[in-house]
């Protein structure tokens, strides 16, 4: 089943359409905001608390942005509200929280984080806050696992892999030689059962996401679109980009 023609209709704002120049900061409510009034759907990544909850933010541990230091998983939704940002004075939200601002107003794509470890808690926690919100919604992830989760949880949720082309830099270390295998040309597709791929910019064109666009009718999104020349790739090859530093149309 190929991705709904919403998902691909306009730019998707990366992380909320921030901009740290103008105090506008990545998966806080002002970023979402503005992709709101710019009509951009908004992507976003959650991670796992200690009590179970969904945040809204990117990294698993606080210090790039935030003040104090830490793993997400070891702490509250309520502690994690109450740190203190580097360049903001705005909170870090729940997904519940992202769902009441945008209201259904414009579509979110949210990328499930995880450690790869087979906990499914976080999609548990996504389900439960979008079995009450009727807005356009996808959910996604690296983890081939939790797009497992997302199918058997939300079967009735447009979900996507994340992806690219090879996994041999130092962020997927921490991955056994299993885990990175599988990864691979989308080869867990028929385990998976995506609807749409979010592939690497710098990476296409790529027989994987080719395939699975041309033969499986999966919707295809790259990330993430910064320069010109990554436009003129993704225009090319994908049917929407995800981008950041700059605002499409303008």
């Amino acid at each position: 089943m190929r991705a709904p023609d919403w998902l691909t209709a306009r730019p998707v704002a990366h992380r909320g359409l921030h901009d740290a120049a103008r105090g506008v900061m990545e998966n806080m409510p002002a970023a979402a905001h503005a992709a709101v009034a710019g009509n951009f759907a908004i992507e976003c990544d959650i991670q796992l608390t200690s009590d179970g909850e969904a945040m809204v933010h990117h990294d698993d541990a606080l210090g790039r942005l935030t003040e104090g230091s830490g793993a997400l998983l070891t702490k509250t939704a309520a502690e994690l509200k109450a740190v203190k940002f580097k360049a903001t004075g705005e909170q870090m939200m729940t997904l519940g929280d992202l769902c009441d601002l945008t209201a259904g107003r414009v579509p979110l794509v949210i990328e499930v984080k995880s450690q790869f470890g087979g906990d499914r808690k976080l999609v548990r926690r996504m389900a439960d806050v979008l079995a009450g919100y009727s807005g356009p919604v996808v959910g996604m992830s690296f983890d081939p696992d939790q797009v497992v989760a997302l199918r058997e949880f939300m079967p009735n949720l447009t979900r996507g892999i994340v992806a690219q082309r090879s996994y041999d830099d130092g962020h997927w270390d921490r991955l056994t030689p299993a885990q990175r295998d599988s990864m691979l040309y989308l080869r867990h597709g028929f385990r998976t059962e995506p609807h749409f791929v979010a592939y690497w910019v710098n990476q296409l064109p790529s027989p994987a996401p080719w395939i699975a666009r041309n033969v499986f009718g999966c919707s295809l999104l790259t990330w993430t679109v910064r320069t010109p020349e990554q436009r003129e790739r993704a225009a090319q090859y994908a049917d929407q980009m995800i981008f950041e530093g700059f605002v499409p149309g303008t």
